[in-house]
């Protein structure tokens, strides 16, 4: 999992801008969609050039960038899209937790997606940003994905009502998308705790311990990320009692509302999910302990079944000379044969005691 330090951050000022992710290879491409509810034009790798010449305010404009290494071209785009170089600064530095940003003519969201990492306990991050202007939707990815594929077909089919919307159902169908991510990440994790839960019963390796630790991070990053971004969704609310941003239509606040409640069931799933995970280390530290105390027992009852046979021992040990035992013909046996029926009588003492 890559290690979002929130506090700790680069700290970067507006005017020196600099990519802080770690996809810095991956060059920046754009891709354009422009529809309304009759016809879709798609544009890939477009220019900035070309930008300035396809996009149509009449009709719905969606511009995906994938990449941010290429800092020049952000400022082309920024420049002419009007996006200031604090939003742009906060495009770039990914250690920027969760945020929303209004301004008269332009909304901004700042978001964590995750995905569980194949063959691996950690949790894949991606930054991703949306500004979301009159007729325009600009979103940011760190590199190219799959997150929107879904949309995209929906938008090339006129599949559902996203064609017949603004860009603002546009961005909640894209943030549904990305909180889809936090819902496959979730289940993910739960199963590999169903997985801990059973290795606790079977095992006492504690490398169960590191693991436990590790997905008991998982879910506190997880947590991290969601909180914030359950406070923009709620924030949007605001957005509908004041006049500064008009580009969310009255309708669709509830969309929105409902990506707040999502918020919310995922925060007490975490929460349930990281109370099964302290049960199981519960389980395994009390399997642990109830195994030394098996093991505890079991000397304790050897060597109490040892002490009167040592007791015996010590005794006939002893050089005294007058000791009529000794010259017994059979001392020896008959001393063997006491103390067999000692131990015999102790087990079958413990025994009725149920102390084994």
């Amino acid at each position: 999992m890559r290690k979002i330090k929130y506090k700790n951050g680069k700290r970067l000022q507006p005017y020196n801008l600099e990519y802080t992710g770690l996809h810095r290879n991956k060059e920046i491409e754009m891709q354009l969609f422009v529809y309304d509810d009759k016809t879709v034009d798609e544009y890939e790798s477009a220019s900035i050039v070309k930008l300035k010449k396809l996009i149509d305010l009449s009709r719905i404009n969606w511009l995906n960038i994938h990449g941010l290494s290429d800092v020049d071209l952000l400022k082309e785009v920024a420049s002419h899209f009007d996006i200031d170089n604090f939003m742009l600064a906060d495009i770039l530095n990914t250690s920027k937790r969760t945020k929303l940003e209004e301004e008269k003519d332009v909304l901004f969201f700042n978001i964590k997606s995750m995905l569980p990492a194949e063959n691996s306990d950690d949790i894949r991050v991606e930054q991703i940003s949306f500004l979301l202007k009159k007729g325009i939707l600009i979103s940011f990815q760190e590199k190219r994905s799959d997150f929107f594929t879904h949309i995209r077909e929906r938008i090339r089919t006129n599949s559902g009502i996203v064609r017949n919307k603004k860009a603002d159902y546009l961005l909640y169908i894209l943030l549904d998308a990305i909180i889809g991510n936090f819902y496959i990440t979730l289940a993910s994790e739960e199963d590999r705790i169903e997985d801990l839960i059973d290795l606790t019963k079977n095992s006492a390796d504690p490398i169960i311990l590191e693991k436990i630790e590790k997905h008991r991070d998982n879910f506190n990053f997880l947590k991290r990320s969601i909180i914030p971004l359950r406070d923009s969704l709620y924030d949007i609310k605001s957005i509908k009692e004041d006049d500064v941003f008009n580009e969310i239509e009255s309708e669709n606040f509830s969309f929105f509302s409902r990506l707040h409640q999502k918020c919310l069931e995922l925060l007490e799933q975490i929460e349930s999910d990281m109370g099964s995970l302290e049960s199981a280390s519960n389980f395994f530290f009390a399997a642990q302990t109830h195994k030394m105390n098996e093991i505890m027992k079991t000397l304790t009852i050897i060597s109490v079944i040892f002490i009167p046979l040592t007791f015996i021992v010590g005794v006939y040990g002893m050089n005294f000379d007058n000791m009529p035992e000794l010259r017994y013909t059979n001392g020896y046996f008959t001393v063997m044969v006491f103390m067999f029926f000692v131990v015999i009588a102790m087990v079958f003492y413990f025994k009725r005691r149920r102390w084994f």
